[in-house]
């Protein structure tokens, strides 16, 4: 293995649906109002997908645009890694959905299920498959479409969750860009906080179950917050612990954009400063494993970020699972 040719991300792109769920929007079909939805989260809008919209159109969109900004062909992908717990079917993998619509033919293809975690967990994948010399070009997607197992009735959490994909086109380097380091971490004894009870083999789908609503996503939300701060910070120090960074010397910090007072507690706990903090949740609302690759388009291409910058990342999901990141842009 040569540890020298780590990996760097050549290119970003994301897709956004264009229509916008307002919190008026939701005052209207839930027992909630504008007021109540910022103070706890901040969330202001959301975008949302027309009903029957496919994750894998959002992804091939985003993955698009990220080859294009790296300025390749999608024929010179040998990978493709889709991160969602929200695919088009069960299988085959929607990463394969994604190969054909974009024509990525020389592209192995799979998905991975780490919740709001799982770009992260794709990150630490893909720079270990280029540092090993097996794959050169590797596109990684985080996409959701979560309004597809939200309770529209229960107001604590149809409030917190948006739609998109994100994409980044991963090349080896042996420059001083590229993946510095990244941790990832998971603790099974609390994914009861946190879940998605039905259509698996546990609960499959039946009349029953879906009268129960067993397809959409449960959360006890005070106990989620807890956890997502203190695992965060760790992973955040972890990382930087790894890469050799100090704290102060990171450009911009990335965190899951989950809910504006959890990225609020963990700059607290990390000393971080209005600069070094990103904030989009106010407008996506919370798109799981799709939140930091559209952050990270976004803050490049208005000019947040640029090249030479260090970017830490950090995120939390369900699982519980946790991840982080140095990035040197």
């Amino acid at each position: 293995m040569d540890n020298s040719k780590r990996a760097m991300i050549l290119g970003t792109g994301r897709a956004i649906p264009e229509k916008i769920l307002t919190n008026a929007d939701l005052e209207k079909i839930v027992d909630t109002n504008d007021a109540w939805i910022i103070e706890r989260s901040g969330i202001r809008t959301r975008h949302i997908v027309e009903p029957g919209t496919a994750l894998s159109t959002l992804a091939a969109d985003a993955a698009k645009k990220a080859l294009e900004d790296a300025n390749l062909a999608a024929t010179d992908v040998d990978l493709i890694i889709l991160a969602t717990v929200t695919g088009d079917m069960k299988f085959p993998a929607t990463a394969c959905f994604v190969q054909t619509l974009i024509g990525a033919d020389n592209a192995a293809a799979f998905d991975i299920s780490a919740a709001c975690s799982g770009f992260i967990y794709g990150l630490q994948l893909a720079d270990s498959l280029i540092r090993s010399g097996t794959h050169r070009h590797i596109l990684l997607i985080g996409g959701e479409i979560l309004t597809s197992m939200v309770d529209w009735e229960d107001r604590n959490t149809c409030v917190l969750f948006g739609d998109g994909a994100g994409a980044v086109v991963l090349g080896p380097s042996q420059q001083e860009r590229g993946i510095l380091a990244t941790h990832i971490g998971a603790d099974g004894k609390h994914s009861k906080l946190l879940y998605n009870p039905g259509c698996g083999s546990i609960n499959p789908p039946t009349l029953e179950n879906v009268r129960d609503k067993m397809h959409t996503m449960r959360m006890e939300g005070r106990e989620v917050f807890r956890h997502a701060v203190v695992c965060m910070s760790k992973a955040m120090k972890k990382s930087l612990k790894l890469s050799g960074m100090a704290l102060e010397e990171l450009d911009l910090v990335i965190a899951h954009q989950a809910n504006l007072r959890i990225i609020e507690a963990l700059g607290k706990r990390l000393n971080l400063t209005d600069e070094q903090t990103y904030v989009n949740v106010d407008r996506y609302g919370n798109t799981s494993a799709a939140s930091i690759p559209i952050a990270l388009d976004e803050a490049r291409r208005d000019g947040r970020i640029e090249a030479g910058n260090l970017i830490g990342m950090v995120t939390f999901g369900a699982g519980f699972t946790w991840g982080s990141g140095i990035i040197r842009l």
